[in-house]
């Protein structure tokens, strides 16, 4: 059974140089025999991305010490060099139903990072978002004494708070991304906690510009253009993006000048898009004012006029790049009387958490459908809503920190197994 280190109460990061001139990093940064092992286990979009950035950052703060990751993967983490335990781009699912009839490939990846965990030896495992799983390796990892590190802590204070009991148990070191997290984390008693910053702070920018966007993807740069991102999962698709299409079908109405980017994730098929859209049945006017756009998420945002974002986050994409959005979700009925009743957050959209008031319209279940979210993208369209709210967006994405969160996790993490080691 591997040796349990001692849970670390972390106080303010440290100084980049203080970690340089520690003993045991000096010792490891020049003797290259040495090697760390890390378990990183992510299991969605938006986890894998931050993970491989995570990867990366540990790499460039650690030159001469070779580091061996392994876990749970999706496309950007394997691209990082991280040696794939699990796949976890088919365990991305949502609601009772999917979790209940997905759940021997769950257990399936379970009991493989487990195996590796006793076979590999890791120096810590660092489990990546993904609640529901990760806080159940949590406590196993705990109960073998392996070390671990929660990066992007899990939004307890949204919902099912009594968790943060098992938290404090079982993780040795949280790293937050949102600002006050280490707050409400100290308020229940856990000390082990780091604010690092938002890792897409200071990353999220276009590749090109406007006019650029809409050569490539033939929409006049002179008409309104609205985005609509309905989720990165299929089921999100299925439930949010007919109401979408239905918003647009109505604003046409009002004005034909109007162009809509559908703004499929880079991990779904276009053609589960373009599935939704031929099944609607729309007139051949409509179908000439939608586009499906893949791998151009940030562009699409960025040229935007105005946009309609499922919760999650792709709103704080938007509003890192000032496009006036409406955060908007659709469960199914049973989902949603199952587990509505458990979210205490009084928002839903990440922007309007930071900034701790309604900043953006939230449409959440029975309310969001066409009618509703015409009216909200419609009002967003006309020029002095739209400029404040611009404006709006800019100050509160300022109480996010600055750039290079994943560089901050990784120091911290450096500097916690410098410790306990």
């Amino acid at each position: 059974m591997l040796g349990r280190r001692p849970s670390l109460t972390v106080g303010l990061l440290p100084r980049f140089a203080d970690l340089l001139s520690s003993p045991l990093y000096l010792s490891m940064s020049t003797d290259t025999s040495t090697q760390l092992s890390l378990m990183i286990v992510a299991g969605e979009a938006s986890g894998d991305a931050h993970a491989a950035a995570l990867v990366r950052a540990l790499r460039v703060a650690a030159p001469q010490m070779p580091i061996n990751f392994f876990g749970s993967t999706g496309t950007q983490m394997r691209a990082a060099g991280v040696d794939s335990i699990v796949k976890a781009d088919e365990l991305a699912i949502l609601g009772l139903w999917e979790i209940g009839h997905a759940l021997p490939k769950f257990w399936r990846a379970f009991g493989e990072l487990k195996r590796a965990v006793i076979a590999r030896k890791p120096d810590a495992v660092i489990l990546v978002d993904w609640p529901d799983f990760n806080l159940r390796l949590a406590r196993w990892l705990h109960r073998r004494g392996v070390r671990v590190i929660y990066y992007i802590s899990p939004q307890l204070w949204a919902w099912r708070s009594y968790r943060v009991h098992s938290v404090e148990r079982d993780v040795d070191l949280l790293l937050s991304i949102l600002p006050f997290e280490k707050e409400w984390y100290a308020a229940r008693g856990m000390k082990q906690v780091e604010y690092v910053g938002h890792p897409l702070t200071g990353e999220v920018r276009p590749r090109y510009d406007r006019v650029d966007f809409c050569r490539l993807n033939n929409f006049d740069p002179s008409r309104p253009l609205v985005a609509l991102l309905p989720g990165s999962r299929h089921k999100e698709l299925v439930r949010i993006l007919p109401p979408m299409l239905d918003a647009a079908s109505r604003m046409l109405k009002t004005s034909s000048e109007i162009q809509f980017a559908v703004i499929v994730a880079a991990n779904r098929d276009p053609q589960e898009a373009l599935r939704i859209l031929v099944a609607g049945n729309y007139e051949s006017s409509f179908r000439d004012a939608v586009r499906v756009i893949h791998h151009e998420t940030r562009e699409a945002l960025a040229a935007a006029d105005a946009a309609a974002v499922a919760s999650g986050t792709a709103t704080l994409e938007a509003a890192l790049l000032a496009t006036p959005l409406v955060v908007v979700y659709k469960e199914s009925a049973l989902n949603w009387h199952t587990l509505g009743s458990l979210i205490t957050a009084e928002h839903y959209g990440l922007v309007n958490l930071i900034a701790g008031r309604r900043l953006a319209t939230e449409l959440i279940q029975d309310e969001f459908n066409g009618e509703s979210l015409a009216r909200e993208l419609l009002d967003l369209l006309n020029p002095v809503r739209n400029a404040a709210m611009r404006a709006e967006l800019k100050e509160v994405t300022r109480k996010i920190g600055d750039a290079g969160a994943s560089d901050r996790a990784a120091r911290a993490i450096l500097n916690f197994l410098s410790q306990s080691r």
